[in-house]
């Protein structure tokens, strides 16, 4: 599909050598808008390694000359994810860009697809415009560097441990459950869920962290890693990028004693600020607040019917 861009731009498939071009898109729009990103490499690689994924049709990248200026990715076919220098911004390029993952979704036999923004940004104002419909809101939640976690204990008969290999099947079964009894998506395989956890590039033992009830059995799990270290202080964040609980052991505590263990093993491998994000489908914002938790951003999932 060709795209209608200003004179002197060019098209093409992605490639995985542009991942850290694609990151510094990415970074750039979000400290314009947020006044900081979280985003690193390994996000980028990690969502390309999946079995499923395949990178030259399912990206396009928009360059001036050798550097890139501007990415579509459709990611699933229901979720697209765009970038463009804050510079490059108001020219049409958004707008090019949103053609091509709608169409590139339709060709994939989805019949919506959308994204999720900062809210009030350039991409949340062009995509109202374009007939996006807004369907939830999420924040960004921080536990700040100089806030103490508090120490939690575990009900009785329960421990917490880093997860082994026989460990993974449980643990994807666990939180895709969980997730996908508010998200509106199919089941990930195994396959591409590991990818983006132990398949994920820099992937330690204590990323994937679970809870057992006393015979043994996976009923917890959070997955956490560091996400790189601030430009102007130099502090190392950590990512809570899962967490859940089996239904037959909710009530008791064990997700905020979970989430606490996370924070403090991201802290022991010399993470400072520590991040999770969440959204009004979860209905989780009242729980990561009572552990110390402030919202830092505020973000829109935008559709559109196709």
């Amino acid at each position: 599909m060709d795209l209608d861009l200003p004179a002197g731009l060019t098209h093409r498939p992605l490639t995985f050598e542009d991942a850290s071009g694609v990151l510094a898109a990415i970074a750039a729009e979000e400290v314009h808008d947020l006044g900081e990103s979280s985003m690193t490499l390994e996000d980028v690689e990690a969502d390309w390694l999946r079995p499923s994924y395949d990178i030259a049709s399912s990206t396009v990248g928009v360059f001036d000359g050798d550097l890139l200026v501007a990415y579509a990715d459709l990611s699933t076919p229901t979720v697209g994810y765009t970038a463009v220098l804050p510079e490059r911004q108001g020219q049409g390029i958004g707008t090019a860009l949103a053609d091509w993952i709608q169409a590139r979704a339709r060709a994939a036999g989805s019949d919506r697809v959308g994204a999720q923004v900062p809210e009030g940004s350039a991409a949340d104002r062009l995509m109202r415009d374009l007939g996006y419909e807004a369907l939830w809101t999420a924040w960004d939640l921080e536990l700040p560097a100089d806030r103490e976690i508090e120490a939690r204990n575990l009900p009785a008969g329960f421990t917490i441990a880093d997860a082994g290999e026989d460990d993974r099947r449980a643990t994807w079964t666990l939180l895709e459950d969980a997730f996908l009894e508010w998200s509106d998506r199919d089941r990930q395989s195994i396959e591409d869920f590991g990818a983006r956890i132990w398949g994920r590039p820099g992937y330690e033992p204590w990323n994937l962290r679970v809870a057992r009830a006393e015979d043994g059995t996976v009923v917890g799990a959070t997955h956490v890693h560091l996400s790189g270290a601030d430009e102007d202080t130099g502090e190392v964040g950590a990512y809570v990028a899962k967490i859940g609980i089996r239904p037959d052991h909710r009530g008791r505590g064990l997700a905020p004693t979970m989430l606490v263990d996370a924070f403090g093993r991201a802290r022991v491998h010399g993470a400072r600020r520590c991040f999770l994000s969440t959204d009004t489908r979860a209905g989780a914002r009242g729980l990561y607040e009572k552990v110390g938790m402030v919202a830092t951003s505020t973000w829109v999932n935008r559709s559109i019917r196709l």
